[in-house]
């Protein structure tokens, strides 16, 4: 039978007084009720200043963090050990892109001796919230999170209760704009609106003086084109055609969109290089130009955006490369600090942007040396 709260709050303080130190996830257990209640309950025994609260832990007043399974500085002096600490991670997947910002996060987190734990949403409508309500009733103490944002920010009305969850919360290649509750949130990202003007300023530097930009609709795309149209203008380039931005029905549409967008912006409009999103796509419109007869890179030059397969294709792809192993490490990294924090707090707010790395190949035209 589920004890009534004053009960409740009663049999917790009697536990915490003969143990003196307790881990929140393994109190729930012990009273047979979620970590998300528990944590409800000691919120309101620390505000009473009936106990202390740590991250993952509560310690009985006196005893301090003496008593508690403190963090301690790890063998390298890098950061605070995590031992017990659990973070869930919530992505859209774990497949290309994605792939190496979880692989990032997990050597950060196994790193400090703490455990990952990783859920999927596959982009599917309310499955975040699923995901990280899973999570935390695991007993979770932070979350890395990706919300499937069509745009990379919450569109009218999404994200509003993000804020809400009792555990810290960082958001991982996502943003807020500002007044929405998410933006106070930490948050890492990768700076796509720089590596966008990277490959103008790179092609611009090769003599380039009308670039277009073809980038499929996505979480990156709003970012790739503020970048690229504020180094157009920064550099005193010429407007390229844009292509449609009415969502294709398949990907071989898509494809299809994207070799006629080029073929014509070459043809009709003297663009003499593209920058394509993503190097996925790029492998398959550029066989289709040069069957068409046009030359990559001597009547088009080709940079791609996020370097995940580019240096396998038939022309090795010059390419935009988002640190993604980065951002998974510093997003988790940051949580960690947040968690081992001996204030609880960690400091103040941080958004951090990583900027890609541009890898020259063969398809720009310059000397790979050059990158």
């Amino acid at each position: 039978m589920r004890l009534h709260v004053d009960r409740r709050h009663a049999r917790v303080l009697e536990l915490l007084r003969e143990r003196g130190t307790l881990r929140v996830a393994d109190l729930a257990d012990e009273l047979g009720v979620s970590p998300v209640t528990l944590r409800r309950d000691v919120e309101t025994l620390a505000a009473q200043g009936r106990l202390h609260r740590l991250h993952g832990a509560v310690v009985w007043p006196g005893d301090g963090a003496r008593t508690a399974p403190g963090p301690a500085e790890s063998p390298d002096g890098t950061g605070r050990q995590a031992r017990g600490i659990v973070v869930g991670m919530v992505v859209p997947t774990t497949e290309y892109y994605y792939s190496d910002v979880v692989r990032g996060a997990r050597e950060a987190v196994e790193a400090r001796g703490a455990r990952l734990v990783v859920a999927l949403s596959h982009y599917l409508p309310g499955e975040d919230s699923v995901q990280v309500d899973r999570l935390l009733a695991a007993g979770v103490d932070g979350l890395l999170l990706t919300p499937s944002w069509e745009t990379g920010v919450p569109g009218p009305g999404e994200g509003l209760r993000i804020t809400e969850r009792p555990v810290p919360t960082v958001l991982v290649e996502r943003s807020a704009p500002h007044g929405h509750p998410a933006a106070a949130l930490d948050r890492v990202r990768s700076d796509h609106a720089h590596g966008a003007a990277e490959a103008v300023r790179h092609l611009a530097a090769l003599g380039h003086r009308t670039i277009a930009l073809a980038a499929q609709e996505s979480p990156t795309s709003a970012r790739l084109r503020s970048g690229y149209e504020a180094a157009v203008a920064a550099l005193g380039l010429r407007s390229a055609p844009e292509p449609s931005r009415t969502p294709a029905t398949t990907e071989a549409e898509r494809f299809e969109r994207t070799f006629a967008h080029l073929r014509d912006a070459v043809e009709k409009h003297g663009v003499s290089a593209a920058i394509l999103h993503s190097d996925a796509d790029a492998i398959v419109v550029v066989p289709r130009l040069r069957a068409y007869g046009v030359r990559v890179p001597e009547d088009l030059a080709v940079i791609t955006y996020d370097d995940e397969v580019a240096a396998l294709a038939d022309l090795p792809l010059t390419a935009v490369a988002p640190a993604k192993r980065a951002v998974g490490r510093h997003a988790a990294e940051l949580l960690l600090t947040r968690l081992t924090a001996p204030d609880g707090c960690g400091g103040p707010g941080q958004h951090l942007d990583i900027l890609p790395e541009l890898r020259v190949r063969e398809s720009c035209g310059a000397p790979v040396s050059s990158a």
